[in-house]
């Protein structure tokens, strides 16, 4: 297990990046094991954005990984925060939570898209939710339909606001496009070039997308 320290505005966040995580039906490594630049990216962006007013509101990070923007919402003010993913990388986001004394705010679920009869989901849609964040989930435009159908129902109120983080690659666009075809507008809100190595050579092209469902009111 690696450990790192991030200051994000005016807090410092430790994260525990895990080792040998893989998906237990595929094999295949789980890359929310670790932290990917543009869940720092969001994060940042998230202690900028005073409109956003998180104080007192409560926060769903789909695809948590590391769990780092989530983290972030709670430092700055989120009433409550749940952070979930698939079930091996439970774990890793209890130990962040623990880490960082936030047991009192964050709470860790399982969450698999798409899945009918979800409880988490389920548990979710009575709750009072304000804010969805997401970040590096723009990968595989395959489970573009399940992601789009977990927000579809997450989004049964008009204030809820959805974010998403990503580094721009070849596929992004792809990505981004299956879900306008499931009926979602998508905004680019903010994007920068930033490191994508420990070195600092090397840069990539980074934004934050405005994901607004069908049949809901855009939020200025």
């Amino acid at each position: 297990m690696v450990i790192k320290q991030f200051e994000i505005g005016d807090k410092k966040l430790r994260i525990h990046e895990m080792e040998n995580v893989s998906d237990p039906k595929t094999g295949r490594a789980l890359t929310g094991s670790w932290l990917w630049e543009s869940s720092l990216y969001l994060s940042e962006w998230l202690t900028t954005q005073t409109h956003l007013t998180l104080v007192g509101k409560t926060v769903v990070e789909l695809g948590a990984g590391t769990g780092l923007p989530g983290l972030t919402a709670a430092m700055i003010g989120s009433k409550r925060v749940i952070l979930t993913d698939v079930e091996p990388l439970l774990p890793g986001l209890r130990k962040n939570v623990e880490s960082n004394g936030l047991g009192d705010r964050v709470e860790v679920r399982e969450l698999v898209w798409g899945l009918e009869g979800n409880d988490c989901v389920e548990g979710l849609i009575k709750r009072e939710i304000h804010l969805v964040l997401m970040s590096d989930v723009f990968y595989y435009q395959t489970v573009m339909p399940m992601l789009a159908e977990t927000l579809r129902r997450l989004s049964n109120k008009k204030e809820l606001v959805v974010l998403g983080a990503t580094e721009v690659r070849s596929g992004t666009m792809d990505c981004l496009g299956a879900l306008m075809e499931e009926g979602f507008e998508v905004i680019e809100v903010h994007n920068c070039c930033r490191s994508t190595d420990s070195d600092k050579t090397g840069e990539s092209v980074f934004a934050i997308y405005l994901i607004v469902p069908p049949k809901v009111t855009k939020t200025e």
